[in-house]
């Protein structure tokens, strides 16, 4: 199952980006892609953006988009008073604020939205967003629930609106390095696709801090639960929500997302046909129901001349071993890992010739068969085909300062400008979340999941 769009046409837009990314590097332009100073740009080019959510992703992204030229904020909608008191301190005591995201859409002079709220809002503010008419930036994943996927992806056609999702690593300039490395055979056929995350660290297991004014006075707590079960006030579902179903999609939405958002950008893929998944809570047993260690196994089926292979996913957040955060594309002739934004390219050709000594029975013939045998396998080997191939290693490194974040957000306000389309719209999003999220079906179930990465749907 491939992208329909051609993977020709995708390489073009790669090297593209690739070429404009080298020309700001000898600029010395260390921020992005693109240049902050834009001869061409005009007031009609000004950008009102909306921030619904403001945790950690909330103000992080907002202070990324304010990084771009014509790019300012319109207002915030949050449900913790302080949120809103720190927004205000930070962009101006007249700044328009709400705990109602309908207030916010409402206001005609928004343009855009960031939806950084927990999972479980993410598709109706998304879809309620578009309806308004405004352009949606949605942290990642794109839904809490598979089935609201659709429905995201038919307001998206139907508005026309600008939409895209927060893996900001499908923007990132290593990962487009890859995908032209992959393109061009580097690596030859893909079999095996790895990555893994560790952590050992309290906040890298979501126990966020918790503020000591938090009561149901400064927190919106009904309006928090929307579709949720109904429960008494809780400040700590509140402000850890990752840690709780109700909310959040667990480790699979949280990280399996990013690494399966890079891989499907850099090999052009839609994504798995089944996927097995287990994990256990093993560490963090303070009343929360995520897992805290998940595997997964996704099989791929045969892509752009690849055969099918595998993608193998891990997270540990009790790992005692220490914290890292790997991607490895592994193919018959060399492997790409991704870090962050670098990248390494190991190769390692095998000799035409197949070799032979202890491993493959050949110390364990006769003398007499020994000698019978090198001759016949210098007859039909040269000295080349004999030869070690030496292994090679090309590296990758965004300049000091690179942030693949601003990036991601200048390709969403370049669509909003310009009308072009962006890379990680609806259905990119429910493809990538649809596989993750099947992860936390299959553990639950203890069962395969068979899904339909074309028609994005469990089958």
């Amino acid at each position: 199952m491939g992208i329909k769009k051609s993977r020709r046409g995708f390489l073009r837009q790669a090297g593209l980006m690739s070429g404009i990314f080298a020309a700001g590097k000898a600029l010395g332009e260390n921020v992005g892609i693109f240049s902050q100073k834009n001869p061409g740009f005009s007031a009609a080019d000004k950008i009102s953006v909306g921030v619904i959510g403001l945790g950690l992703m909330g103000f992080g992204d907002l202070e990324t988009a304010l990084k771009i030229q014509g790019v300012f904020v319109g207002g915030v909608c949050d449900l913790y008073e302080g949120h809103l008191d720190r927004a205000k301190e930070i962009w101006g005591k007249d700044l328009y604020t709400t705990r109602d995201f309908r207030e916010l859409l409402e206001r005609k002079e928004i343009d855009a939205v960031i939806v950084a709220t927990p999972d479980h809002w993410h598709a109706p503010i998304s879809i309620a967003a578009m309806r308004a008419g405004k352009h949606v930036y949605c942290e990642k994943p794109m839904v809490q629930k598979i089935e609201s996927g659709l429905e995201v992806v038919q307001v998206q056609k139907e508005t026309g609106k600008v939409f895209t999702v927060g893996s900001q690593g499908v923007s990132s300039v290593a990962t487009i390095e890859a995908a032209k490395l992959i393109e061009s055979g580097a690596i030859g056929e893909i079999n095996c696709i790895q990555a893994s995350h560790d952590s050992y660290h309290t906040m890298g297991a979501w126990n966020y801090s918790i503020p000591t004014d938090a009561s149901p006075q400064t927190v919106d707590w009904d309006r928090f639960l929307g579709s949720a079960p109904k429960r008494a006030y809780d400040p700590v579902r509140f402000f850890r929500w990752r840690n709780y179903s109700d909310y959040g999609t667990g480790v699979a939405g949280d990280i399996f997302i990013h690494k399966i958002s890079a891989i499907h950008r850099a090999i052009n893929s839609m994504g798995p046909e089944s996927i097995y998944a287990t994990g256990q809570l093993s560490f963090w047993k303070d009343g929360r129901d995520a897992r805290d260690v998940m595997t997964a196994i996704m099989q791929y089926p045969a892509l752009h001349g690849h055969p099918p292979f595998q993608t193998e996913l891990r997270v540990n957040l009790a790992n005692g071993g220490g914290g890292s955060s790997d991607l490895k594309i592994v193919g018959t002739e060399g492997s790409i890992e991704l870090r962050g934004n670098t990248m390494l390219m190991r190769n390692q050709k095998l000799p035409k010739a197949p070799g032979y000594g202890g491993w493959d029975g050949y110390n364990v013939f006769s003398s007499r068969q020994q000698k019978a045998f090198l001759k016949w396998y210098n007859e039909k080997y040269s000295t080349a085909d004999q030869a070690k191939i030496p292994a090679t290693e090309k590296r990758f490194a965004a300049p000091a300062g690179y942030d693949d974040r601003l990036d991601h957000f200048r390709y969403f306000f370049e669509s909003i400008r310009g009308g072009k389309p962006v890379v990680e719209d609806a259905v990119f999003g429910l493809r990538a979340a649809g596989a993750c999220l099947a992860c936390n079906l299959s553990a639950d179930q203890g069962k395969v999941i068979r899904w339909d990465a074309e028609k994005m749907m469990v089958v």
